[in-house]
């Protein structure tokens, strides 16, 4: 069974296992199917916060749990309380989990001092933010103890997503690039030299570990992410080869120039990339799609989108975390007086 199945990594996840000879059950809120899916594949309706009507769909029992859309304690007791019902699990966390030597994580980037100067690459060995109900990363954390500690009852294989990037995102980043291509915009202005690094992770690419974990149960967790971290400017290029247009980049050194100008969905003052080995070496891991053959798809599902309507409406999600990504006039004014 697969939770949050017609979500980003839902869709790609359910195809795998199907191709895998998995009888896999969809599960969703709204009990939808993707294109992509076999007649084998059973869709079904899901309230993830409904007990009864999760433990209704494990049913008798499964040999596989894949969830997808669980955050904090309360989710990962929902799964080891079917743990007699329950082969093994898959389920999604975050590298937002990850904090530094000096105990600066996610949360506290927008603090004085507060962005984390995380080792390059970081290993599952990192320490992590304290388990909570706060925020995202606390509530992930939580999650993960949680699961980890009952590992002898229910072999959960925990996998801490990147910067995930697809079609059917609720973030799509590379919105960023595309929108001021599709606006005809002859250029843009990249803080920190063009150079951050925040490790993408394709749902294709994810899909692929859920399925590798899927066939070698156990207690574990990884990393999930590209195999290669590209620079906010070589994703910008990319995603230029892609549409065929070659605008003018300004380079800052340093942060945004001013409020948002320069700041992009991937800027960061210090590089957060991940460490791969270990799921290469524990499940046989090699990715199948690079970050830049994996955008012709994204960049055709944007377009499509946005041709529905104001970006805003097409992204809530987007437009509420960086509500200036196309402050055009700012940009106007600043590049103006540079």
């Amino acid at each position: 069974m697969v939770i949050g199945a017609s979500g980003q990594i839902g869709r790609p996840a359910v195809a795998a296992l199907a191709r895998d000879g998995w009888e896999v059950t969809a599960a969703s809120r709204g009990g939808g199917r993707d294109e992509s899916w076999g007649e084998g594949v059973r869709a079904v309706r899901l309230d993830r916060s409904d007990d009864g009507a999760l433990a209704a769909v494990v049913g008798d029992g499964c040999d596989l749990v894949v969830d997808l859309v669980a955050y904090g304690a309360g989710h990962a007791r929902q799964l080891t309380a079917l743990a007699d019902r329950i082969g093994s699990a898959v389920v999604i966390s975050s590298v937002s989990v990850y904090e530094d030597d000096k105990g600066r994580g996610f949360d506290t980037q927008g603090e004085p001092d507060g962005f984390p100067a995380y080792p390059v690459p970081v290993a599952e060995t990192q320490p992590t933010v304290a388990p909570g109900e706060a925020t995202y990363s606390t509530r992930k954390a939580a999650l993960e103890r949680e699961l980890l500690a009952k590992g002898e009852e229910l072999p959960t294989t925990v996998l801490r997503a990147g910067a995930v990037h697809g079609p059917y995102s609720p973030l799509p980043r590379e919105l960023y690039f595309v929108k001021r291509h599709l606006d005809g915009r002859g250029g843009r202005v990249l803080a920190y030299g063009g150079e951050s690094r925040f490790h993408p992770a394709s749902a294709r690419n994810i899909a692929e570990l859920v399925r590798l974990a899927a066939g070698r149960p156990g207690s574990r967790v990884l990393n999930a992410c590209d195999p290669q971290a590209p620079t906010v400017a070589g994703i910008g290029a990319a995603v230029d080869a892609v549409m065929g247009v070659e605008p003018e980049t300004t380079l800052v050194d340093g942060p945004p120039p001013g409020g948002a100008v320069g700041q992009t969905p991937w800027s960061v003052p210090l590089p957060m990339v991940c460490d791969m080995s270990a799921a290469e070496q524990e499940l046989g891991y090699r990715p199948v799609v690079s970050y830049q053959d994996s955008l012709p798809e994204t960049v055709e599902w944007l377009r499509r989108r946005l041709a529905e309507g104001d970006w805003r409406e097409c992204f809530p999600l987007l437009a509420r975390v960086y509500p200036d990504l196309f402050d055009y006039a700012a940009e106007d004014a600043w590049l103006a007086g540079a």
